[in-house]
C-alpha cells in the first residue's frame, strides 16, 4: 500500500510494516544521459513484489535538471561529535542558497519511519554511486549525533567540544536509527566490453600499470562495504544474505546493457527476486521496529535568529583573523598552520594563487 506518514505516530503494534526502497543510480531520462538507470526499474519491481499490506515508500536519487541534489557532508564530526546534529542542521528545507535533496525529500524522516531499507544501486569505479555515498555521508548524524542543537548555540564548535566532555553527552549520543534492517543489492557489468583476454582494458598503452590480479574486489559486493559497515556501526542490521551483488551485460557494450536488456537476463532477475524474497522474509520474521528517543519524523527545527547570527559573527571574525579564545583556529594560527585569513572565503585556492 502507499505510505501514510500519519501512521508513524502509532505504536508499532498498531501500524503496518513500512519499507523504504532507495534507487541509487544517478541516471534519469529527463536530462543527460536521457535514459533511466537500471536501479529505478528494480526499485519499482521490488515495490510490486513486497507484501501489499505493507507501506511501501520509495525514492530515486537520480539527477534531474534544476532539482535539489544531496549536498556534501561538512565533516562536523571531525571537529566534535557534538557538533554533528541529528537530523543534520548544516542545511535546511527550503533554502535558496543551499538547496538540499535530503531535506527537500524529507529523507531523514522517511528513513526514521521505515522498519527496513532496501538499497539498490550500481557499482561505479569500484564503489557506490556518488549520490548514494553522499546520502550515507550525510547520515553520519544517525551514528550518535547531537539531538539538541540549542546546547551548542546551533553550530558553535567550542561549545560542542565542551559538551562532548560532559556526562550529559553520554545520554544524548545514541544511535538514532538503531534496530532497523538494511538490505543492499548492487550490480555492475565488470567493464562492459572493455577488457582483453588477459583482464586488462583494451585501450591501455601502459599495460604494466594495470595488474589484473590486484584489481578490487574478490567479491564485487565489497564495493558497498563502506555503506554496509556504516549501518552496522550504528546498530542498523545488515544480514549477510541481504548484501548481494550480481553482474548484468558482461562483455557487452554499455549501450546494450540498459534496463530493457537487464530484465531479459534470466539469471540476473532470478538473483534479484531471491534477494527480494529473502528481504521480505527476514523483515517479516524480525517484526516492526520501535522508534528511537529522538526522532527525525515530526522534527521541526526551531528558529533562533540570535544563535544563527552568532555563527555568522564568528565567521566574519575569522575573516579578519580574530580567533575565539582557546579554539582550534587560534592554536593553528599560533603554529602557522592553514593560514587562510581572507575576506573572500568563497574564492578557490587556484584563484588566490593566480591573483
Amino acid at each position: 500500500m502507499k505510505p501514510n506518514d500519519d501512521n508513524a505516530k502509532l505504536p508499532p503494534e498498531q501500524r503496518p510494516f513500512r519499507v523504504l526502497i532507495i534507487s541509487g543510480s544517478q541516471r534519469r531520462q529527463y536530462n543527460c544521459p536521457g535514459v533511466d538507470g537500471k536501479s529505478r526499474t528494480l526499485m519499482l519491481k521490488m515495490a510490486e513484489m513486497l507484501p501489499q499490506d505493507w507501506e511501501i515508500d520509495y525514492e530515486d536519487l537520480g539527477n534531474v535538471y534544476s532539482r535539489a541534489q544531496i549536498r556534501s557532508c561538512n565533516a562536523c564530526v571531525s571537529t566534535s561529535m557534538a557538533l554533528c546534529v541529528w537530523p543534520c542542521n548544516c542545511y535546511e528545507k527550503g533554502s535558496l542558497m543551499e538547496k538540499d535533496l535530503m531535506w527537500e525529500m524529507d529523507l531523514y524522516a522517511r528513513l526514521d519511519m521505515a522498519d527496513a531499507w532496501a538499497i539498490i544501486g550500481p557499482i561505479n569505479w569500484y564503489s557506490p554511486s556518488s549520490n548514494l555515498k553522499l546520502m550515507f555521508d550525510r547520515l553520519v548524524c544517525m551514528n550518535g549525533g547531537n539531538p539538541d542543537e540549542s546546547l551548542i548555540d546551533h553550530k558553535d564548535p567550542e561549545k560542542a567540544i565542551a559538551l562532548e566532555k560532559t556526562a550529559l553527552w553520554n545520554e544524548l549520543s545514541v544511535n538514532h536509527l538503531e534496530g532497523r534492517t538494511a538490505g543492499f543489492f548492487c550490480y555492475g557489468d565488470e567493464g562492459g566490453d572493455e577488457m582483453d583476454e588477459q583482464g586488462r582494458p583494451k585501450v591501455l598503452k601502459h599495460k604494466q600499470y594495470f595488474t589484473p590480479e590486484q584489481e578490487p574486489f574478490e567479491n564485487e559486493r565489497d564495493a558497498y562495504a563502506p555503506l554496509v559497515w556504516q549501518c552496522r556501526y550504528g546498530g542498523v542490521e545488515v544480514p549477510d544474505q541481504l548484501w548481494q551483488h550480481c553482474t548484468s551485460g558482461k562483455g557487452r557494450k554499455y549501450s546494450e546493457n540498459q534496463a530493457e536488456h537487464m530484465i531479459a537476463e534470466q539469471e540476473f532477475m532470478q538473483s534479484f527476486e531471491r534477494w527480494v524474497g529473502d528481504f521480505a522474509n527476514f523483515v517479516n520474521a524480525k517484526g516492526k521496529v520501535s522508534p528511537g528517543k529522538y526522532r527525525a519524523y515530526g522534527f521541526k527545527r526551531k528558529t533562533n535568529l540570535w544563535k544563527e547570527a552568532k555563527t555568522g559573527i564568528r565567521s566574519w571574525m575569522l575573516r579578519f583573523g580574530i580567533t575565539p579564545e582557546n579554539s582550534s583556529p587560534e592554536k593553528q594560527k599560533e603554529l602557522g598552520l592553514n593560514q587562510d585569513v581572507t575576506l573572500q572565503p568563497g574564492k578557490s585556492e587556484g584563484e588566490k594563487l593566480r591573483k
